[in-house]
C-alpha cells in the first residue's frame, strides 16, 4: 500500500474500515524510515526506532477488534524528540555521547499519556545536541550521536533545530506527527524551516517531567504535524497535571483535552490580529509573503492591527542567556541524579566531552556547558533579578500590554526564512532578521507557526502567538489560515535548490 500524507483522521478512518490495521500502519513507516531516512535521500531524522512498536501494534489491534479504541490516536504512530524519556528498550541520550546507553528509570510524563492514549512511539528523533545548548557555534540538526539531520526540501540546507529530527520526519512523511521541545525557537523554526506546524504551548499544558532539561522557565515540549488538525489532537491529548512538574498546576483550571473543537475555518471573521511592524524584518521577499498572507486574512473578516508594536522586544537577550545558564546547571544536575545516569553532573559532561574531544567536538565546543558551569546556585540575585526582568519586560510590557492596548486576539509575524546552507566549518548562519520567537518563549506563552510560502522552494511560515493559555484562539486562527491558503507541498528532496535563471 502507498503510504500518502494522512491526517490522523484518515488514518483512522482506515483502521476503523479495516482497510489497515495499526500493525499494518507502523510496518509501513518502519519501511519508509528505512528507504528515506536511512537509505536513498538519507535525511538522518531518526536516531532510533522502537524495536517493540510492531508488538505494541498488534496488541492495539487486538483492542480495536474487542470494540474498545482509546480516542483519536489510538493505533497512530508517534515519533518523539530524543530528549524525552522512555523507559522500554530505547536510549534517551539528548544526541549526547556522554548520555549513550541511558534509559530512565520512569517514562516522561506526556509519554506515560501518549501510550495511555494509545498512541505507538514508533522511536527517537535526531536533535542539535542537548537541545542546541552545549556550544556557541552550533550546527542544527547535528548531534555527536546522530550525526546530521537534513532539510528534505534542499539536502544541503539547514533542517534548523533543535527539534530538526521531528520536523524532517513529519515533513518527510515517516510519522503522521511528532513531538519537539523548544526553550527558544526548537519548535517555531525547524517547523517553519521545514513547511510544517508548530505549536509552542503555555509554559506548563504539558509536563516537562522526564525530558532533559535546558530551562525550567522556559522549556516546553510541543506538537509538530503537517496540519494544525493533527497538531491539536496531540496537544489536547498530553495536557494534565502532574505532581513531578509544578508548572502544571494551573493547567488544571485551563488546560483542555480536546482542542479540536476550535478548527473553525470561519476562526479568522471578527479577530484582531496585531502587526508588530518592528518585529518582520527587512528582507522583502519574507514581507511580501507576509502581507499577502494578511491580505488573506482580510479577506476572511480579520481586523489587522497594524502597526501594534512592541517597544521592548529586543531588550531582553543577554538577560534571557543569563537564565538558562544558570538553570542549565541547576536542572540538568538534578535530572542526571534522579535518573542514575551514567554521568551525575554537568562537570562530568563537560570531563566526557573533554576526553572524548574527537568523537564529540569535531565541528564546535561546549561554551555554553563550561559558562553555566560557572554559575552559582538559583539563589543567586544576578538569576533572580534576571528572571524577573525578563518576565516584566516579555510578559507584562511585552505581549500583554501590546494586546491590551490594541485590543488584540493575536500577534502575527512572519515565522522565519529560507534555510540556510549546511556549514560544517562555521556552523549556524541563518540569514534572517526577525526575532520572533522569544518574546513568547521567554514570556511562557503559546506560540503556533503555520506554511505560508516558499522562497526558491524553501519554506517560509507564519506565527501567530498571544497571552498565557490562548491556545484555542490560536488553533482557531492558525486553523482558519491553514484552510484559507493550503499552501503547503510536500518535499522533493532536492539536492540543493532550484534557482531560476
Amino acid at each position: 500500500m502507498e503510504l500518502k500524507e494522512y491526517t490522523i483522521a484518515e488514518l483512522q478512518s482506515m483502521m476503523n474500515t479495516g482497510e489497515m490495521t495499526s500493525r499494518d500502519l507502523a510496518q509501513l513507516y518502519l519501511e519508509r524510515i528505512e528507504a528515506v531516512d536511512k537509505n536513498g535521500p538519507r535525511i538522518n531524522s531518526i536516531i532510533e526506532t522502537n524495536p517493540d512498536a510492531l508488538a505494541i501494534a498488534s496488541s492495539l489491534d487486538d483492542e480495536r477488534r474487542n470494540g474498545k479504541t482509546r480516542g483519536p490516536l489510538h493505533g497512530i504512530p508517534i515519533l518523539i524528540k530524543d530528549n524525552i524519556g522512555t523507559h522500554d528498550r530505547m536510549q534517551t541520550t539528548a544526541g549526547s555521547l556522554a548520555l549513550e546507553g541511558h534509559i530512565p528509570p520512569l517514562d516522561a510524563f506526556i509519554v506515560r499519556k501518549l501510550r495511555s492514549a494509545g498512541a505507538i512511539i514508533l522511536g527517537k528523533t535526531n536533535l542539535s545536541e542537548w537541545a542546541n545548548f552545549r556550544g556557541k557555534r552550533s550546527i542544527s540538526g547535528w548531534s555527536s550521536r546522530g550525526g546530521l539531520t537534513r532539510n528534505p526540501y534542499a539536502l544541503d540546507r539547514s533542517a534548523c533545530g533543535s527539534s530538526s529530527g521531528s520536523a524532517v520526519a513529519a515533513a518527510a512523511n515517516l510519522c503522521p506527527a511528532a513531538i519537539g521541545t523548544e526553550t527558544d525557537g526548537s519548535i517555531i523554526c525547524p517547523s517553519q524551516t521545514n513547511s510544517i506546524v508548530g505549536i509552542k504551548p503555555t509554559l506548563g499544558l504539558w509536563s516537562r517531567s522526564g525530558i532533559i532539561p535546558i530551562a525550567h522557565s522556559q522549556d516546553t515540549a510541543g506538537p509538530m504535524a503537517r496540519t494544525v488538525a493533527d497538531t491539536a489532537i496531540l496537544l489536547g491529548a498530553l495536557t494534565g497535571v502532574d505532581a513531578r512538574d509544578p508548572a502544571t498546576r494551573p493547567s488544571g483550571k485551563q488546560a483542555l483535552r480536546d482542542y479540536t473543537q476550535f478548527l473553525d475555518k470561519n476562526g479568522l471573521n471578527g479577530a484582531r490580529i496585531g502587526v508588530p511592524r518592528k518585529m518582520i524584518g527587512t528582507d522583502k521577499r519574507i514581507i511580501r509573503i507576509f502581507e499577502s498572507c494578511l491580505d488573506v486574512m482580510k479577506q476572511k473578516g480579520a481586523v489587522i492591527v497594524d502597526p501594534a508594536n512592541m517597544s521592548n522586544f529586543k531588550k531582553f537577550g543577554t538577560t534571557e542567556l543569563e537564565v538558562l545558564h544558570f538553570e542549565f546547571k541547576a536542572d540538568l544536575n538534578k535530572y542526571l541524579a534522579e535518573t542514575k545516569a551514567r554521568v551525575k553532573t554537568l562537570a562530568e559532561i563537560i570531563e566526557f566531552n573533554q576526553k572524548n574531544r574527537e568523537r564529540v567536538m569535531p565541528y564546535f565546543g561546549q561554551e555554553h556547558m563550561e559558562i553555566a558551569q560557572k554559575k552559582d546556585s538559583l539563589q543567586d540575585k544576578k538569576y533572580r533579578d534576571a528572571l524577573a526582568r525578563n518576565h516584566r519586560l516579555a510578559r507584562k510590557e511585552g505581549i500583554d500590554a501590546t494586546m491590551r492596548k490594541y485590543k488584540l486576539d493575536a500577534i502575527a509575524v512572519p515565522s522565519g526564512g529560507p534555510s540556510w546552507p549546511i556549514d560544517l566549518v562555521n556552523g549556524d548562519a541563518s540569514n534572517w532578521d526577525m526575532d520572533c520567537t522569544r518574546p513568547p518563549a521567554v514570556a511562557g506563552y503559546p506560540h503556533v507557526t503555520v506554511p505560508a510560502g516558499y522562497i526558491f522552494g524553501l519554506p517560509v511560515g507564519i506565527s501567530f502567538f498571544a497571552k498565557a493559555w490562548q491556545e484555542p484562539t490560536l488553533v482557531r486562527l492558525a486553523y482558519a489560515f491553514e484552510q484559507a491558503t493550503r499552501v503547503r507541498k510536500p518535499p522533493e528532496f532536492l539536492p540543493t535548490v532550484k534557482l531560476a535563471i
